[in-house]
């Protein structure tokens, strides 16, 4: 280590110039000791376990960038992503961040303050949704039902109807609910209005049926590490012409200079322009690991991977009922194949059962989330993680919390 004393500050004639002093905060002691990372099943609602692959892939040497080899890859993930989301929306791209990245992304460039905006809520990412929106100054009106519940489309038009929104927000997969929401025929309803529908399916895609183009979704994003089995940090999104229309001729400038659509369709060449300008650092791994995560889906194919986690669901929901355990969406139409809810067991203590199974069986289960907390434990089998195998494993873990774990009379 190298360091300068204090005594061995210059003088001049104009004072005292001190270079560099010597250090006062010592080296942490983690770095004597080699990175550590437990193996746990991840059978919550995300992310989940990483398949080999997509870990090699996000393994790969670093390029820059700017580099042409990079936007090669790039231009692989849109294409990855207009086939995950059927769509042939120009305007496609995976943002450098979370799902809540997208979210933000969605609603900043399309909207604009002082204009309407309706969000259905019927779990925590309505919640969320409502409040970005009333932060950027939007009129926020919202249709709420408790957990588990889903909207009518004549509830929905007698709202669009009323209120005159220039967006819609739906969840197609409510995660902190397990309710997988009906889209069919929404689109056409929010266009009859002259509004366009954002569609969240960050629980849902790969897992449940959406077809972006068919379905008239405008906006419609995710999240890479659920179903998709990439790491997380990075967020695919596409918008239609009509979305594209409304974001390219707004009055104002988005209030967030990094998710302004103007530049990010430029940097994931999507602006007809013949060069691509620097705008930010992108994720160089995560793009590796969201580009092979999206070709193991091609490869799969989507029916197929919609037919696989529906089995999965339905072995899993059987072997929970034969548990006497009450699952929370009644309906198994409305229930959302990659996490699955459960009412929690009465007399026994939710937190006691997630934290038995956590220590006795590596498997990390979790329980509700914003408006579902203290109704429901939460558990996920979706992509790399959805097979029998692991729902069987899933459910002598709970066979034995129930035995195991004291019930409570609170």
């Amino acid at each position: 280590m190298f360091s300068v004393p204090l005594e061995s500050a210059r003088s001049t004639k104009h004072g005292v110039h001190r270079g560099m002093s010597s250090v006062t905060i010592p080296p942490p002691a983690f770095c004597h000791r080699p990175l550590e990372a437990p193996f746990r099943y991840l059978f919550g609602p995300g992310p989940s376990n990483v398949p080999p692959r997509v870990l090699a892939a996000g393994g790969r040497p670093i390029i820059g960038h700017m580099h042409s080899e990079m936007f090669g890859i790039m231009n692989d993930i849109k294409k990855g992503i207009q086939y995950a989301f059927q769509t042939s929306n120009n305007m496609t791209l995976a943002m450098s961040g979370s799902g809540h990245t997208a979210m933000e992304c969605a609603l900043f460039n399309i909207v604009e303050p002082g204009e309407s905006v309706l969000v259905a809520i019927n779990g925590i990412w309505g919640e969320r949704v409502a409040e970005i929106a009333e932060r950027m100054g939007a009129k926020v009106h919202t249709l709420v039902k408790t957990p588990g519940g889903h909207f009518t489309n004549a509830e929905i038009e007698q709202a669009l109807a009323k209120h005159k929104p220039v967006l819609f927000f739906l969840t197609h997969g409510e995660s902190s609910a397990g309710l997988v929401h009906p889209v069919d025929g929404i689109g056409d309803i929010c266009h009859k209005y002259n509004c366009l529908l954002l569609v969240d399916s960050v629980a849902s895609l790969g897992a449940a049926p959406l077809l972006m183009d068919q379905q008239n979704i405008d906006i419609l994003y995710t999240g890479s590490q659920k179903a998709l089995n990439a790491p997380p940090g990075t967020a695919p999104i596409s918008f239609s012409e009509r979305a594209c229309h409304k974001m390219f001729n707004r009055k104002t400038k988005p209030v967030s200079y990094l998710l302004d659509m103007t530049n990010l369709s430029n940097y994931w060449g999507n602006d007809g322009k013949p060069e691509r300008i620097y705008h930010h650092t992108g994720p160089v791994s995560g793009f590796f690991a969201l580009r092979e995560s999206l070709a193991i889906l091609a490869e799969t194919g989507l029916e197929n991977s919609w037919k696989h986690h529906t089995e999965v669901a339905e072995y899993f929901w059987k072997g929970l009922e034969d548990l006497g355990l009450k699952l929370f969406i009644k309906d198994k139409d409305l229930r959302l194949p990659s996490v699955t809810t459960i009412a929690i067991p009465e007399g026994y203590n939710w937190k006691e059962l997630l934290a038995y199974i956590m220590k006795h069986h590596r498997i990390e289960f979790t329980g509700g989330l914003g408006p579902s907390v203290g109704m429901l434990l939460r558990i996920g089998l979706m992509g790399y993680n959805c097979n029998k195998a692991n729902a069987a494993m899933a459910l002598a873990a709970l066979e034995d919390a129930l035995k195991q774990c004291r019930m409570s009379k609170a």
